[in-house]
């Protein structure tokens, strides 16, 4: 099968600067594209950036976790129009704690796609109640990065006290949803061998039914700069607020112990800040403030730049279904300190300095290391770059889409 297609890529949120969801749809949307197939893209907000050719529909989400101010949630809640039975969920679910936008998002997709005539369906981990319905219309992928269950577990893990712990548990909620569904989903597709171990183990899905299809990285964007000048002493890494999994906190530990005999050491962020959260917290209480820059709302090209003035790049996640930083950081050929965990080790093979997890000393360690041999760990990060090239290349991922789609499309017919 040959034909050209029309794809829709249903994705819950899309935010172009926040978190791998924005990134992976603009890449695949485009590379389907570049095969010569029509596709659209549904999105809840925030809304991703896309190419000219693709076009957007926009899932009226309220978007309330744009804020986390009562007020202001409030109002945007009253000030939408017509409102629908999804509309007043999401306002009490998120009210009382939890996070309903797959939930709500996937009902509204349905209606979208109900009157549609798209050969083919994919989203991006909502595993919503809506999409076990898409499904039993149109041939439909599931994309599931890795099983939210690791995110809940590390966020018990580093709850203090009964009351987080709860809170965590309300949030977190949406996982009896998403274990259910995806228990009738006939195609899934995970972007590591490790995500499809864990999807299986975790949500009790057949490992048959899982496709393996790695996430491509954009190595004409994160490429080495040559005519820019190394910052002595700048570390970059890549963290969402206050998100353990991330392990951020091991990292901060490691700077405070480097500064002293490095004092101009400083470490590039790429991300916000909680404002009063705890990382917020924990870098006074180490009193590194001055060592620590944070980075947010970057183009492709500012991230690049900012690699090409570190030194080393760190990845001290927790867990990574596959870890956009891990290939962003090799793609720029940086010296690249990451934890061996997961996904991670599929990703680097070879080229990077690999770590224990939850561990400060280790990357103090590494750091010094590299900072002591830089033409070595150079050669090595150079070496890398090409792996990513030869590996990760986006045209290659939608190939590899576009085989599992006309699979998908066959077996549906059946």
């Amino acid at each position: 099968m040959n034909q050209k297609l029309n794809i829709a890529i249903c994705s819950y949120r899309s935010a172009p600067f926040g978190g791998g969801q924005g990134i992976f749809v603009f890449e695949l949307s485009k590379a389907l594209n570049n095969l010569g197939h029509n596709v659209d893209v549904i999105s809840g907000p925030p809304y991703p950036n896309l190419n000219n050719s693709i076009k957007l529909i926009k899932s009226p989400g309220l978007n309330l976790f744009s804020t986390f101010n009562f007020q202001e949630r409030l109002k945007i809640f009253l000030e939408k129009k017509n409102k629908s039975a999804d509309d007043w969920y999401e306002f009490i679910s998120a009210l009382f704690g939890g996070f309903p936008e797959l939930k709500t998002f996937g009902n509204r997709a349905q209606i979208i796609l109900k009157e549609s005539s798209y050969d083919v369906v994919i989203d991006n981990q909502s595993l919503s109640y809506g999409m076990i319905e898409v499904q039993k219309k149109i041939p439909l992928i599931e994309i599931i990065h890795h099983p939210i269950t690791k995110d809940y577990r590390y966020e018990i893990q580093f709850s203090k006290g009964i009351i987080q712990k709860i809170s965590k548990w309300r949030w977190f909620s949406f996982l009896k949803m998403q274990k259910r569904v995806s228990l009738k989903l006939k195609v899934i597709s995970s972007p590591s061998h490790n995500s499809k171990k864990d999807i299986a183990n975790d949500f009790g899905v057949l490992e048959r039914n899982i496709s393996v299809i790695p996430n491509g990285i954009d190595f004409k964007s994160f490429t080495p700069m040559q005519d820019i000048k190394r910052v002595p002493g700048q570390i970059i890494t890549t963290a969402s607020a206050d998100v353990p999994l991330k392990g951020l906190d091991f990292t901060l530990h490691a700077i405070s112990r480097l500064k002293i005999d490095y004092p101009e050491l400083k470490l590039v962020i790429i991300g916000a800040p909680r404002p009063g959260g705890h990382t917020e917290r924990l870098i006074k209480r180490l009193q590194i403030d001055q060592n620590i820059l944070y980075r947010s709302n970057l183009t492709r090209h500012e991230i690049a730049v900012e690699y090409a003035k570190s030194n080393v790049a760190i990845v001290s996640s927790l867990y990574e279904g596959f870890g956009f930083p891990v290939g962003e950081a090799m793609s720029c050929a940086i010296p690249l300190v990451a934890t061996n965990v997961a996904s991670i080790p599929e990703i680097t093979q070879s080229f990077a300095e690999l770590i224990p997890a939850e561990s400060s000393d280790a990357i103090e360690l590494a750091i010094r290391n590299i900072f002591t041999n830089p033409k070595k760990n150079q050669s090595r990060a150079d070496a890398g770059r090409m792996h990513i090239i030869e590996n990760f290349n986006w045209q290659k991922i939608g190939k590899l889409y576009e085989d599992l789609i006309y699979k998908t499309i066959d077996e549906f017919q059946c």
